[in-house]
C-alpha cells in the first residue's frame, strides 16, 4: 500500500505540473491530482520540493529508457540529430520538457531543485556520451572532439531549444539547420580519401595543440584526453 501510494503521490505530481506549472503546484494541487490526503506527502516525501524533485526524476528515468533503443541504432551525428528532433516532437507533445525547464529555473534558488534538475540531465547526458562515443570512432573529428563535453552541450542545447522556440520559433529552425549542418560535414569529412584524412587529421592535431599552449594549463587540464591523442598520433600524419 506505501509503494503504491507513493506511486500515485509521484504520477500526481507530474499531472499537476503539467496542468499548474511549477508556480501553480501545492500540496493540495498534488494531493487531488493523485487522489490522496496532502498529508501523505509529507510523511512519504517530507516537502512538496522533495516530492517534486522525485517525481521529476522518476519520469525523466521513464522518457530516457524509452529511447534508449533507439539512441542505440544511431551511426552517424545526422542520425543523433534526427532522434533528437523526435525526442523534442515527443517531449514538447507530453510537456516533459516544459517540467525540467520550469524545474531548471526554480534550480536557480532552490537547491532541491538544482540536484534534481542535475541528475535528470545526467541520465540524458550518459545516454548522448555513449552515441558520441561511438559515431565518432574512427572520424576526423574524434581528434578533437570531447565526447563528454559534447554530451553535456547537446543535452543543454535541448533545453535550450525548447525554450527558446516559444518566444522565437525562427531562431529555433535557424539552430536546428545549423546542426544538421554539422552532421552532414562530419559525414563529408568521413568520406575523404585516406590519404586526405590523414593530411587532415594531423592539421587537426596541431592546429588543437597550439590552441591548447595560447589557452594555458586551464584549457590543458579540461582537454586532457584530446591532448593525449594528439601527442601520440602526430608521428602518423606529420
Amino acid at each position: 500500500m506505501s509503494t503504491d501510494t507513493r506511486n500515485r503521490l509521484l504520477e500526481g505530481t507530474i499531472k499537476a505540473l503539467r496542468m499548474q506549472g511549477i508556480a501553480g503546484v501545492s500540496a493540495r494541487t498534488i494531493a487531488a491530482a493523485a487522489g490522496v490526503n496532502q498529508a501523505l506527502i509529507f510523511y512519504h516525501f517530507g516537502s512538496v520540493d522533495e516530492l517534486l524533485a522525485a517525481a521529476t526524476l522518476r519520469s525523466t528515468e521513464e522518457q530516457v529508457a524509452l529511447y534508449r533503443e533507439r539512441f542505440a541504432q544511431v551511426r552517424s551525428l545526422r542520425e543523433l540529430r534526427h532522434v533528437g528532433r523526435e525526442v523534442r516532437v515527443r517531449e514538447r507533445e507530453a510537456g516533459n520538457v516544459a517540467i525540467l525547464g520550469q524545474l531548471l529555473a526554480g534550480a536557480q534558488t532552490n537547491p532541491v531543485f538544482a540536484a534534481a534538475t542535475r541528475d535528470a540531465l545526467r541520465l540524458w547526458i550518459a545516454e548522448i556520451e555513449d552515441v558520441l562515443n561511438r559515431v565518432l570512432a574512427g572520424s576526423v573529428l574524434a581528434e578533437v572532439a570531447d565526447a563528454p563535453g559534447l554530451a553535456h552541450a547537446v543535452s543543454a542545447s535541448f533545453i535550450g531549444m525548447e525554450l527558446m522556440a516559444v518566444v522565437d520559433p525562427e531562431g529555433d529552425d535557424l539552430a536546428a539547420a545549423a546542426l544538421d549542418d554539422l552532421g552532414m560535414l562530419a559525414e563529408r569529412l568521413d568520406r575523404m580519401s585516406p590519404v586526405t584524412q590523414r593530411a587532415l587529421r594531423g592539421a587537426v592535431r596541431r592546429t588543437a595543440k597550439k590552441g591548447r599552449a595560447a589557452a594555458g594549463p586551464a584549457a590543458g587540464s579540461t582537454g586532457e584526453s584530446a591532448g593525449g591523442r594528439a601527442k601520440s598520433g602526430d608521428s602518423e600524419a606529420d
